[in-house]
């Protein structure tokens, strides 16, 4: 079964001690173990790979999407942290290695937060988005991505 990329983007290093009052205190470590566990229920291994730098994070989806022609990769699960709300570059690479299906998670309802906050550069070139429900939206966008995967 081809794998499962979870990408996560700035900061995210920091879950566990960052504002935990918005994020909680689940680190990022233990998101990770949680949603390997969850790809594994599901039939399918997962790579975690963070950054807090734009560059590497378009590195990684465009080698996601050369992995995805060659049938070795399911999809990716991408946290863009604030990267979501500035980055048109992060849109495009996602857009550019179409049809690879990218579900985009924010542990926050980033709509009930900073009005800044309210727009995703990445939302549009997304195929699916999940918001609000914490770290389990991790859970959720994984199994949205193998239900999504699986009627194409």
């Amino acid at each position: 079964m081809p794998a499962i990329l979870l990408l996560n983007g700035p900061n995210l290093n920091l879950l566990g001690t960052r504002e935990p009052a918005t994020y909680g205190s689940t680190t990022l470590a233990d998101v990770e173990v949680r949603s390997r566990a969850t790809a594994e229920r599901l039939g399918h291994t997962l790579e975690a790979f963070q950054s807090n730098h734009e560059g590497a994070l378009i590195d990684a989806i465009h080698a996601a999407g050369k992995r995805f022609k060659a049938g070795e990769l399911l999809g990716v699960v991408f946290n863009p942290g604030a990267y979501t709300h500035t980055s048109v570059a992060l849109h495009d690479a996602i857009a550019g290695v179409a049809p690879l299906p990218v579900i985009e998670v924010h542990i926050s309802n980033v709509h009930a937060r900073e009005a800044f906050r309210h727009h995703s550069y990445v939302s549009p070139a997304a195929a699916g988005i999940v918001v609000g429900f914490g770290v389990a939206g991790y859970d959720l966008a994984i199994e949205g991505l193998v239900r999504k995967t699986a009627k194409a």
